[in-house]
């Protein structure tokens, strides 16, 4: 399906079935999910979309924070006409998906929270914060190489120079203003839906990789401990890319949990 604009939202919806909404990471685009639409389509009707400042969608007005990309999601849902969805999450879309079940809990049927950060220790926190200061200063390509270094394992990064070179361009093309304030987003947001979790009642999966730096399994273990029956899937060899990097580890356990949850 064609990308549609629900106001300040770019959108897609494809395949039939119970519906799952997924949100794409910070400086990323709703084409991150292209490696596991294949895998989804075929039981669900998936809707993807740009968060606000990132790919075609409007860029932010005021000072972000999760409670806007919460609205976001939203406003979206009810343009679709989409009572309830599964909603699944990725890095910063995990920190907005945990923020969206806080605030509408009525809406979900299901949450996936994927590599996505728990709680940081203010040494974690600060190595953000570094990076923020950085795009601040010099734009989104400030730390894309080093970016690229923590989400990919070195034999991929050598193997497969055009999916890299894909995810590069992602990121490049972020507006500077929107990039560097979205940015803190990511940064501070975690401390914020950190008491949170523990209030989530509908059936939840956690998943990060092995050696995942910035969003480590630890988090994960200790994020999945606080949601009351939450799976907990940790993938091997595999760091915070694992979707583009290694989609067939992700979508394997995310399809079967989504399965069996809707």
């Amino acid at each position: 399906m064609n990308a549609r604009n629900a106001g300040e939202t770019a959108w897609e919806r494809h395949g039939n079935g119970p519906a799952v909404t997924m949100i794409h990471g910070f400086g990323l685009n709703r084409a991150m999910w292209q490696w596991q639409l294949p895998a989804l389509t075929p039981h669900f009707r998936v809707l993807i979309y740009d968060l606000l400042g990132h790919g075609e969608s409007a860029p932010p007005e005021g000072a972000p924070d999760l409670a806007m990309f919460s609205g976001q999601l939203q406003r979206l849902m009810d343009r679709c006409g989409i009572e309830r969805a599964a909603v699944v999450g990725f890095s910063l879309g995990g920190m907005i998906a945990r923020r969206f079940a806080l605030d509408h809990p009525d809406r979900l049927s299901a949450l996936a929270i994927l590599h996505s950060a728990h709680d940081r220790s203010p040494a974690e926190r600060e190595a953000v914060r570094r990076r923020v200061r950085q795009a601040r200063e010099h734009g989104p390509a400030a730390n894309v190489e080093s970016a690229l270094e923590r989400w990919f394992t070195p034999t991929f990064r050598t193997s497969a120079p055009e999916r890299i070179d894909l995810i590069r361009g992602w990121i490049k093309r972020n507006d500077p203003d929107a990039f560097h304030r979205i940015y803190r987003v990511l940064a501070e947001g975690d401390a914020e839906i950190a008491q949170g979790p523990e209030r989530i009642a509908c059936p939840t999966l956690v998943m990060t990789g092995k050696d995942d730096p910035g969003n480590t399994p630890a988090m994960s273990r200790a994020m999945a401990a606080l949601i009351p029956g939450a799976r907990l899937e940790i993938l091997p060899g595999l760091r915070h890319m694992a979707l583009a990097e290694s989609p067939d580890a992700v979508n394997g356990p995310l399809s079967a949990f989504l399965r069996s949850a809707l």
